[in-house]
């Protein structure tokens, strides 16, 4: 009876050595991430004047746009640790990978939403087959494909390569949804870049707080997913 109790400790002294050396731990991110959030809502919606043309409606801006520009961060990530991967077969590149594909998954989808609430305000549609639009969704599709790959395949060395391969390709689609604007006519606003209209100063300094504020909450929604793969592998780990 010693001898099982002793051998579950055992097991159970496994599982937290093994996942606690993994990751570093960072205090403050929680408490700041929170604190940008609580920022954010009074700028988005208090500091920022009331748009004289698209009313409270426009306010969603400060929520698509961070979130955009979150998504296209996401599969920067995933696409620089895809090359890391198989250049170096290095398991955490493969790790970060997968965890900025899960979080940019969600931002995506939060852009698709608040497009559609917005498009439904301002357009009286909640979608059309718009190039910005059309060329979002494909991205939205690409994450999916991605986190479907992975689960679908069990053996981890082919799961990390075919993943790879697709994180890889599949960012060729950003380029192409940022500048579809430029390429193709669209009705979809063009803020930033050539043609790109001004925007009022009380404004601006509310989209770049959402920006701020929401790159804060994709490291700390990273770091938690990777946390999170940390402790399943361990136990995993264990059991075999």
């Amino acid at each position: 009876m010693n001898s099982q109790a002793t051998s579950q400790l055992d097991r159970a002294g496994g599982h937290a050595s093994l996942a606690k050396p993994r990751h570093r731990n960072w205090p403050i991110l929680g408490p700041l991430t929170l604190l940008s959030l609580i920022v954010f809502v009074y700028f988005a919606f208090f500091f920022a004047p009331e748009d004289a043309e698209q009313g409270q409606t426009q306010r969603i801006f400060y929520i698509h746009v961070p979130s955009a520009w979150i998504s296209f961060v996401g599969f920067a990530v995933v696409f620089a640790s895809s090359i890391t991967y198989l250049t170096k077969r290095s398991q955490k590149a493969d790790r970060l990978a997968e965890a900025s594909a899960t979080i940019g998954l969600l931002f995506t989808t939060v852009v698709l939403v608040t497009g559609m609430m917005w498009g439904r305000a301002i357009w009286g549609v909640y979608w059309t087959w718009d190039p910005r639009l059309t060329s979002y969704l494909v991205l939205w599709l690409l994450y999916l494909a991605y986190i479907a790959l992975r689960a679908y395949i069990p053996d981890p060395a082919r799961k990390a390569r075919f993943s790879a391969i697709l994180g890889i390709i599949a960012f060729l689609d950003v380029p192409i949804v940022y500048l579809s604007v430029l390429w193709w006519r669209t009705l979809h606003p063009h803020v930033f870049g050539p043609g790109g209209g001004g925007m009022p100063g009380q404004m601006l300094a509310s989209m770049f707080v959402g920006l701020f504020t929401f790159t804060l909450v994709f490291i700390y929604l990273v770091r938690l997913r990777l946390q999170v793969g940390a402790l399943t592998d361990a136990v995993e780990e264990d059991q075999s």
